[in-house]
């Protein structure tokens, strides 16, 4: 899918805000769940940097903070400071490409479990300074890890679903530049 061009482009694009949409809309909905239940990963944020990483031709900036400002107002979280973490955490896979290209799974896995913790420690640190009510350390990390341990299983079916891989070392996008 990767030889389509714009139109490959698109299809990602488009499968992606489907996709977002579906889980944003999950999330929403009053499937159970108690106080006190252990906090599930955020599949979202695992979905974004797996095609950021597979595809950051179709992963625009725009996409990423579209998505995010929406998740943001529907669980009526701060408006844009989990999208601002996201947007600099995708960047800074998206500046790392090069790296990411020849890494094997296994380096991918821990830069991207390294990134989320980055991420995670941000939007708290964020909070104490605002002096927010936040959750407890403990729980905010059971659903890092849950996140964590989360990415590989949708690597798995992105690939799997989409033929989504990481671009090869000389792989050109549709206007001639390197991806």
């Amino acid at each position: 899918m990767s030889g389509l061009g714009r139109a490959g482009r698109w299809f990602h694009r488009i499968a992606f805000l489907l996709i977002a949409l579906v889980l944003v809309l999950l999330r929403l909905l009053p499937l159970g769940g108690e106080a006190g239940d252990w906090p599930g990963p955020d599949i979202l944020l695992c979905v974004t940097l797996a095609w950021t990483l597979r595809r950051p031709d179709a992963m625009r900036v725009w996409l990423v903070a579209f998505v995010f400002l929406a998740e943001d107002l529907l669980l009526m979280r701060p408006p844009g400071l989990w999208t601002a973490v996201v947007v600099v955490g995708t960047e800074f896979l998206r500046s790392r490409m090069a790296f990411a290209r020849e890494a094997n799974f296994l380096s991918e896995w821990i830069s991207v479990a390294v990134l989320v913790l980055g991420m995670t420690f941000a939007y708290r640190f964020v909070f104490t300074l605002a002096f927010l009510p936040q959750v407890g350390l403990g729980y905010a990390m059971i659903g890092t890890a849950a996140t964590i341990l989360c990415y590989p299983v949708v690597v798995l079916a992105t690939s799997w679903a989409f033929g989504l891989h990481k671009p090869a070392t000389g792989e050109i996008d549709a206007y001639g530049r390197r991806m």
